[in-house]
């Protein structure tokens, strides 16, 4: 969506004073989206099912004289995120940037999930996707257009086993964004995708808790670490600004080179790094 006004080199992403609602903005990768809008001259509203966590995120941003709200949001409820929408239509404007990020994993081999736990998951991780697209995406159409970012998983592509309903979420995130794009696009809505691999957040800190299980998971990612919120927020910004304004319908995996390593991980007598190594020698 073009805007009056080019992005210049002190407004390089072109999203000052633009309004914006990020989902699950309580901690993790939604704080860390938030407050790096924030810090681009968005305007921000916060939404999160824990209105006490997602008021301290928004009041420290507020510090940094940034305009920004915090507003209890559930999103597997049209009726909360209406009523969000309505706030931040009159607080701020209409919202032209929507960041899809509440999520909720829960662990479960398929044979043995309970349909009431597969529909929780799928709830909040894909139909609260669609909601929120629904609410927000009118406002943009009425504003004239729009970005809307998804955060998806590596998992949407690559199966998580025992992760219950989660991998099927994020590969549906994937088709919503691509079937919001085509449908939008005529509207200036543009839509896409943001899939990190493995990252440090609130919600996965538990596996990271144990050195051993970080260091091993750090070996097996080319760029030898754990990616991070920021990491994640960088991606979001750019799909959501002018600088990627052609740009619709598509992913951007931030996992540092992960996927391309599954090759690397397999045992291959004569092609491994020593191999190499002895070989150069040679």
């Amino acid at each position: 969506m073009k805007h009056a006004g080019a992005a210049s080199n002190r407004d390089w992403l072109g999203l000052k004073g633009r309004v914006c609602a990020v989902t699950g903005a309580g901690g993790g990768i939604g704080a860390e989206v938030a407050r790096q809008l924030a810090e681009a001259g968005a305007r921000v509203a916060l939404l999160d099912r824990d209105l006490d966590n997602v008021k301290g995120v928004a009041d420290a941003i507020a510090k940094t004289g940034a305009d920004v709200m915090s507003l209890a949001c559930d999103v597997t409820q049209a009726d909360s995120i209406l009523q969000a929408a309505t706030q931040i239509e009159a607080a701020f404007g209409s919202v032209t940037l929507l960041v899809n990020n509440a999520g909720v994993l829960f662990a479960d081999a398929l044979l043995d999930i309970s349909l009431d736990k597969w529909n929780r998951l799928l709830a909040v991780n894909l139909s609260g996707y669609l909601l929120c697209s629904q609410v927000f995406g009118r406002q943009m159409v009425a504003a004239g257009g729009g970005s809307m970012v998804h955060i998806a998983s590596i998992s949407a592509s690559v199966p998580q086993p025992y992760g219950g309903a989660y991998s099927v979420s994020k590969a549906g995130v994937m088709m919503l964004s691509r079937q919001l794009a085509v449908e939008l696009g005529a509207q200036g809505v543009r839509s896409n995708v943001v899939s990190p691999a493995m990252i440090r957040t609130p919600m996965s800190e538990g596996i990271y808790a144990n050195p051993d299980v970080r260091e091993r998971r750090e070996q097996i990612v080319p760029a030898r670490r754990i990616s991070t919120p920021e990491d994640i927020a960088g991606a979001v910004l750019f799909l959501a600004s002018e600088r990627a304004d052609y740009i619709s319908g598509q992913e951007i995996l931030v996992d540092g080179a992960l996927t391309q390593a599954w090759l690397g991980l397999i045992p291959r007598p004569g092609f491994e790094k020593q191999d190499a190594e002895a070989s150069s020698v040679a």
